[in-house]
């Protein structure tokens, strides 16, 4: 008996890996059409009473201004180009930080191929098993993928405010303009605004997200992309 459980969990353990590797690959090619983060919003919208919202406009790397992977590197992973997905100096600094202040806030240290991961394939909680499978999921995009694919799918994908996802969708809602045109300073501020964009605005920022826009512009000079 033991012997066929193991063996039904080998073979479920090996689709499993063959399926994320194939959905990966397809995924190397073809836009992301949707994601589990968007399904939650929209049901969250239905629960509030709101009407339905999804703005998105997949664009090509090359149909976003180079300001926002910089600005978005500068503020979220500045590793990005080096690492295998882990940073593992801002995880040890990130783990010394939350030991000490415990009870408050939790640091985090995801690097930008984990938030890509994250919102690709897995649904938006806390949970040692869904951190399990962000994990997996980071390394199966490291190996099938480009670090400019990445780069292309999370500026596609990721929130930019209520309903709105994307770098070409916040270009046009924040700013009235295609995401090719950002300036380094709008680029800025929505990469800014990132960890919490249905809080913050980058078109109408607080004194907080003005500091931190400041801030990214200033180390926006010390950051040398080299693939983007």
């Amino acid at each position: 008996m033991m012997k066929k459980i193991l063996r039904i969990g080998g073979l479920c353990i090996l689709w499993f890996v063959i399926i994320s590797f194939a959905t990966t690959l397809f995924f190397r090619f073809v836009p992301i059409p949707f994601t589990p983060l968007m399904l939650v919003r929209l049901i969250e919208q239905k629960s509030n009473g709101q009407d339905f919202k999804l703005d998105k406009n997949w664009e090509s790397l090359e149909h976003i201004s180079p300001n926002l992977p910089l600005a978005v590197v500068t503020s979220e992973d500045q590793k990005f180009e080096d690492h295998f997905g882990f940073d593992i100096a801002a995880i040890e600094k990130a783990t010394k930080y939350n030991e000490k202040h415990k009870g408050k806030k939790v640091k985090g240290a995801s690097t930008i191929s984990q938030q890509t991961a994250k919102n690709v394939f897995l649904w938006p909680s806390r949970s040692w098993i869904r951190k399990g499978f962000e994990v997996y999921f980071t390394f199966v995009i490291e190996i099938c993928w480009s670090k400019e694919r990445i780069m292309e799918v999370y500026l596609n994908i990721i929130e930019m405010g209520p309903g709105v996802y994307g770098a070409e969708a916040a270009s046009n809602y924040y700013f009235k303009k295609p995401a090719i045109n950002l300036t380094r300073d709008e680029a800025a501020a929505l990469a800014a605004i990132l960890p919490n964009p249905l809080k913050w605005s980058a078109s109408h920022p607080t004194a907080y997200i003005s500091r931190k826009k400041s801030w990214i512009l200033r180390h926006m000079n010390e950051i040398d992309l080299k693939d983007f």
